[in-house]
């Protein structure tokens, strides 16, 4: 069957979009607002999109309100962080992915621990396997409302990776466990879908 896009609601673009392009990695994105409140949130329209500078994108798109938090701060402070979910931290990452108050700081409400970046004002995830401070780049408008984008490019200025994930600059990916994000309610793990309901 062939959907043309002009002739479908957005949101069932949204619909087929988010389940074809699948499994898609998820950026756990951290964030202070200038009156300092720690933001969480993950992200999977997300990716790294450059190797020199290393650079990677992440895309409100479609979301709840609470989520404008991310998108607020990081225009606000030009910095985040990038925390990488692996299957044990799922679960906090799925309670991050709730509709908070701007005043909320979501590492609280999921149990994490904030480990302070040294290049740049934003908060790390210290349970997570690995981080990267970004600084950004630029803010690009992409598409229409309701279900637009607004994609943030980040320079990654530094990696914080887990000693014992590495050979060198190579990542084992057996040790690293990430998991992927599908439609719905849907996560992927080694090649196994499993169910995560979404907080509200």
């Amino acid at each position: 069957m062939r959907f043309v896009t002009a002739e479908i609601d957005p949101v069932d673009a949204y619909k087929l979009l988010s389940g074809l392009v699948v499994p898609r990695p998820i950026g756990w994105i951290g964030s202070r607002s200038t009156d300092g409140v720690n933001n969480l949130a993950p992200y999977s329209f997300f990716n790294g999109v450059a190797a020199s500078p290393p650079t990677v994108i992440f895309a409100p798109t479609g979301q709840p309100v609470a989520r404008k938090d991310t998108l607020r701060n990081v225009r606000e402070t030009g910095v985040f962080t990038v925390n990488i979910v692996n299957f044990a931290l799922g679960p906090a990452m799925n309670v991050t992915s709730g509709t908070y108050p701007d005043d909320v700081d979501e590492f609280e409400v999921a149990g994490l621990t904030v480990r302070e970046a040294d290049l740049i004002d934003a908060p790390i995830v210290a349970e997570a396997p690995a981080s990267f401070q970004c600084a950004v780049t630029q803010i690009v408008e992409v598409g229409h409302a309701p279900m637009g984008s607004q994609v943030v490019f980040g320079e990654v200025l530094a990696f914080d990776v887990d000693d014992d994930l590495l050979d060198g600059t190579r990542v084992d990916q057996v040790a690293l466990d990430p998991i992927g994000r599908h439609v719905g309610n849907l996560y992927s793990h080694r090649g196994t879908l499993y169910d995560m309901p979404r907080p509200d």
